[in-house]
C-alpha cells in the first residue's frame, strides 16, 4: 500500500495491471530471495522481508481473489481466453477462487493451479476455498474491493499490509467508503527495504479501531 492509502494506481489496464505507478508497491518483493525465485532468478535478500514473502505462501491450501486481480477483462467473459497475468505456471500451485458476477468454467494450469469462478459472493467463495484447503490456510489475495468485502463481513483473521514509501495520488484505496478494521489489533515493524509492515489480527469480543 502507498503512503496515501492506495493498493493499485489509476488507469489499470493490460499494460499497467496495477495501474500507473502501481508496480512501485511491489518492487521490494523482488529484492528478496523468494521474490527472485518467483520470476526464475537467483539471489536476493534473506532478511525479514524475505521471511514475510515466504510466509505469504507457506501452508496455504487455497487462494481467493477478486476479478480485477485476475485480469483486465470486464463484463461477460464471452470468448475471452484470458488465463491470468502469471503465464502457464502461476505461483499458487493450489485452487484459486475468483469472485466475479459472470460465470466461467474452471480450468487448470501447469504446476497444480486450478482457477474456479464464483458468482455468489464472499461467503460462497470462502466456503468453497475452505473445502478445497482442508486443514491448510486460505489466502485472500486482493484486490482492494475483494478485501473490503471480507473485512465488512468480519471474515479476515489476519492481515499483512506492506506500506511502501511512495505516493500514487489515485487508484484503489484499501480503507475507504467506511471500510476500516474495527475489532483488529494492529502491530508493525520496519523491514529491510524501507517498507513498513503492519499486521492486523482479529480480536474476539473487541472493537479496536485501525491503529489501536
Amino acid at each position: 500500500m502507498s503512503l496515501d492509502g492506495f493498493t493499485a494506481g489509476p488507469d489499470q489496464d493490460a499494460d499497467d495491471p496495477l495501474g500507473v505507478g502501481g508496480g512501485l508497491l511491489h518492487e521490494w518483493i523482488f529484492l528478496t530471495r523468494s521474490g527472485m525465485k518467483m520470476i526464475g532468478e537467483t539471489g536476493g535478500s534473506r532478511g525479514r522481508d524475505n521471511e514475510l514473502v515466504e510466509a505469504g505462501f507457506d501452508g496455504i491450501g487455497a487462494t481467493i481473489m477478486g476479478r480485477n486481480m485476475f485480469g483486465p477483462i470486464r463484463g461477460p467473459w464471452d470468448q475471452s481466453d484470458w488465463r491470468g497475468w502469471w503465464g502457464d505456471n502461476p505461483p499458487f500451485h493450489h485452487p484459486v477462487f475468483v469472485m466475479t458476477h459472470h460465470s466461467r468454467e474452471s480450468f487448470s494450469m501447469d504446476g497444480g493451479t486450478t482457477f474456479h469462478f464464483v458468482t455468489d459472493g464472499p461467503e460462497e467463495a470462502l466456503a468453497r476455498a475452505t473445502e478445497a484447503a482442508g486443514d491448510a490456510d486460505i489466502r485472500l489475495g486482493g484486490g482492494a474491493s475483494a478485501i473490503q468485502q471480507f473485512l465488512e463481513r468480519g471474515l479476515v483473521d489476519h492481515m499483512h499490509v506492506a506500506v511502501v514509501p511512495v505516493m500514487l495520488g489515485g487508484g484503489e484505496r484499501l480503507f475507504e467508503n467506511g471500510v476500516g478494521a474495527p475489532g483488529y489489533q494492529c502491530s508493525m515493524e520496519v523491514g529491510d527495504a524501507e517498507v513498513t509492515h503492519f499486521f492486523l489480527d482479529r480480536q474476539a469480543g473487541r472493537l479496536t479501531p485501525f491503529g489501536g
